[in-house]
């Protein structure tokens, strides 16, 4: 061998030892985080891995596993999917079984159905097994599942997530309302236990909160400092029903694995005292004991509360101990509702005598589900709380305070920072209210070449209160001007007409507007953020762009005389600085002449026609179109401020090229579609990332094949699961 091959080889062999080193460090230091719970950065360190080995069945995974921890559904179906196809079950065979509850947590119930059937031909050899027993029960569930997705659920009103005054990126989790403030726990920060749904890490520790209710809104947070501790997790919680004694969790997370203990604290006059960790008979030393319910059971105090103490079936069993002289007696397990996985978070209905609680056992529609069983001599068999309560992800924290539902939820619309299901929020079913009233469209007129004439200006000077009183008093003018040189007969015609117009079109405008206004701060009393859809139009008397300034004049107009009235009511509204976090913004489509009747008369010598004649007036115009109300919930995630582009002149046959600026309220990657069917029509949609929100630019290339006139091309934005769609408009004026 020559020695410039052995050096060749000496040094394709370091290099390849080399690379085995780092790589085994990145999988090495990978293990530590899942092992901690540090789900994020192991799949930080497991993806770098994967990308010096893409072939190692085991890096796949592992990387499969803790997408399933970090509750990242799509991402862990799809591991599971690259693993069970190469492997067949041999090395993994709960990649099957795997692979179809991560299709039945993201929805995709009819696929899960028959992965979770072959998973149970596979493990049939052994019946035994958690795993056959696991998979026959899926299968049982999903068969329910797709027999029962449209089935209605007890409540008739829709599931709302809570505002940022509660929620956060990270988890929250619900427990109770007690002297009008919501009780709740939550962790900020970034990935998650398997256990009880918890978020942590070494420097954050669950605490809990209230916020208070005033009026349907809820309050800033505060942290109940009195029940915290550096050391420890302080979660759940409930009161004695005197309201004198909060039982709450203690939880210990040595080596990120929770261990809790139920503590009771005196609460008196708002205060907090004397806390005291309940004794053995309920804290069986070395045993998870958490999640305290005091309920009144047949005139009896009886705890509630989730354990795996011993004669726990499987997982977390839900136990109830009754109180007997001041302390509780042994508990008993309630067996009828508990199975070979975790009940959770049970709350009972004292009125109905019913149990709440959550599981990912009995026939349910995601991970976990909100389940009920009703108590006379014992439990009933538990019974699903349907859609909308539960979801493909996991709920739980279910109860109920007076007319209001409260749950947790990691479903998709919660807060998140990183994965979309990483986190649970705290959602809420609210009794039905008396709507407030909006009658729309709202139509307000004005005058020729108003307000603030003979300028290319687009913002005006004077609001519309102003603008309305200006045309009011030269209204006479525009009554004398239309008889012209009309016959008698005639011109008494268009005197009537106009006058007719005037008294039940634009006066009518002004006062519906009055209505509005009226309408418009009584919701935003109750803390609800408003978009108010204008749309501006002009009578083509004037130059197609300079109509097009007007309308924009007329629209800042609109929005002046929201800020200026009733001495600024609405301005901290309209600036996003007013307390109760109710908020009103304004989406402009400025059209000018392009949606004219193009009949009308745009001779400026015959102004009879072109200027004071009802079909010249009726086109000035601001039309408020509608309105999308957000007081719970995000609505449609995509708003576009300035909704249309204006070309002005262009010559036949010229590229039109420009950009739609929209903003999404998701912090997600929206799969955005565009209707359009005109092939002339080339757009490409992309995302833009910022501190503050999303946005997407949408460019765009149009070529309009209209020979000469003016073009009005309408598109629309739909998404996903949303009825909604957004309106897009492009407008030029094609010349020869």
């Amino acid at each position: 061998m020559s020695r410039l091959y052995l050096i060749f080889f000496l040094g394709l062999f370091s290099t390849q030892v080399s690379a085995q080193v780092k790589l085994k460090k990145l999988v090495d230091f990978a293990d530590e985080q899942y092992k901690n719970g540090d789900y994020y950065y192991a799949l930080e360190y497991y993806k770098q891995a994967l990308d010096r080995d893409s072939t190692s069945l085991e890096l796949m995974w592992k990387y499969a596993e803790t997408q399933r921890a970090y509750k990242n559904y799509v991402d862990a179906a799809d591991y599971y999917a690259r693993v069970y196809a190469r492997d067949q079950g041999i090395l993994y065979p709960e990649s099957l079984l795997y692979l179809a509850l991560m299709e039945k947590q993201t929805g995709d119930y009819k696929n899960a159905f028959e992965t979770m059937k072959s998973a149970k031909r596979n493990f049939a050899e052994d019946k035994t097994t958690y795993r056959y027993k696991k998979s026959a029960q899926e299968v049982e569930a999903l068969a329910w599942v797709l027999n029962h997705l449209n089935d209605s659920s007890d409540i008739d009103t829709s599931i709302f997530r809570l505002p940022e005054s509660v929620n956060s990126m990270n988890s929250e989790f619900a427990h109770t309302v007690h002297e009008k403030k919501l009780l709740f726990s939550s962790l900020r920060a970034d990935s998650i236990s398997d256990i009880n749904e918890e978020v942590y890490s070494k420097t954050y520790k669950t605490k809990l909160y209230t916020s208070e209710i005033k009026n349907g809104i809820f309050e800033e947070n505060k942290k109940i400092t009195s029940l915290e501790s550096k050391k420890l997790n302080s979660g759940n919680g409930s009161f004695s029903s005197d309201g004198k004694r909060f039982y709450f969790s203690m939880c210990s997370d040595i080596g990120y694995s929770y261990s809790c203990k139920i503590l009771v604290a005196n609460f008196e006059n708002g205060e907090w005292s004397k806390i005291d960790t309940l004794n053995e008979i309920i804290n069986e030393p070395g045993k998870n004991t958490t999640m305290p319910f005091i309920a009144n059971l047949k005139g009896e105090q009886v705890l509630f509360f989730a354990s795996n103490r011993s004669g726990t079936k499987g997982g977390m069993d839900i136990w109830m101990a009754t109180e007997k002289e001041g302390s509780f007696i042994k508990p008993i397990n309630c067996s009828k509702i508990n199975s070979l996985d975790d009940e959770l978070s049970p709350w009972f209905d004292n009125v109905t005598n019913r149990l709440y609680f959550s599981s990912s056992w009995h026939h349910g529609f995601g991970g976990q589900d909100i389940f009920y069983s009703d108590f006379e001599k014992d439990f009933s068999v538990p019974k699903n709380a349907g859609i909308p309560i539960n979801s493909p992800a996991n709920d739980q924290y279910f109860f109920k305070y007076n007319d209001t539902i409260y749950l947790s939820s990691n479903r998709i619309g919660s807060y998140y920072s990183k994965n979309p299901t990483c986190c649970s929020d705290i959602y809420a079913s609210f009794p039905k209210e008396n709507i407030t009233v909006f009658k729309l469209p709202i139509k307000l007129y004005f005058e020729n070449d108003q307000p603030n004439d003979k300028t290319w200006d687009t913002i005006s000077t004077v609001n519309y209160e102003e603008s309305y009183v200006l045309y009011e008093k030269k209204f006479p003018i525009y009554i004398d001007e239309v008889g012209g040189n009309y016959s008698e007969d005639l011109a008494s015609r268009k005197r009537t007409e106009l006058n007719d117009f005037f008294e039940k079109e634009v006066r009518k405008g002004y006062l519906d507007l009055e209505v509005f206004k009226t309408s418009l701060l009584k919701e935003l009393l109750k803390g609800s953020k408003i978009t108010i859809h204008l749309k501006g139009f002009a009578s083509p008397l004037a130059k197609t762009d300079y109509n097009v300034n007007l309308t924009k004049r007329r629209i800042s107009s609109i929005t002046k005389y929201f800020r200026e009235c009733n001495e600024g009511i609405f301005k901290d509204y309209i600036d996003g600085i007013a307390q109760n976090g109710g908020l009103v913004t304004f989406s402009f489509a400025p059209f000018g002449e392009y949606l004219a009747n193009q009949e009308t008369s745009d001779d400026y010598k015959d102004q009879r026609n072109s200027v004071y004649s009802r079909e010249a007036s009726i086109e000035r115009k601001i039309e408020i179109e509608k309105i999308e109300i957000n007081k719970y919930k995000t609505v449609f995630p995509l708003f576009c401020k300035i909704p249309v582009i204006d070309f002005g002149k262009i010559k036949k046959g010229q590229s039109l090229k420009g950009s739609f600026t929209i903003e999404s309220s998701l912090n997600d990657d929206l799969k955005i579609q565009l209707l359009n069917t005109d092939a002339n029509f080339n757009f490409e949609i992309t995302k833009i990332k910022s501190i503050s929100k999303d946005y997407y630019k949408i460019n765009f290339v149009y070529i309009p094949q209209q020979e000469s006139g003016l073009v009005n091309k309408l598109l629309f934005l739909k998404l996903q699961d949303f009825e909604e769609q957004l309106e897009l408009f492009i407008t030029a004026e094609i010349i020869d």
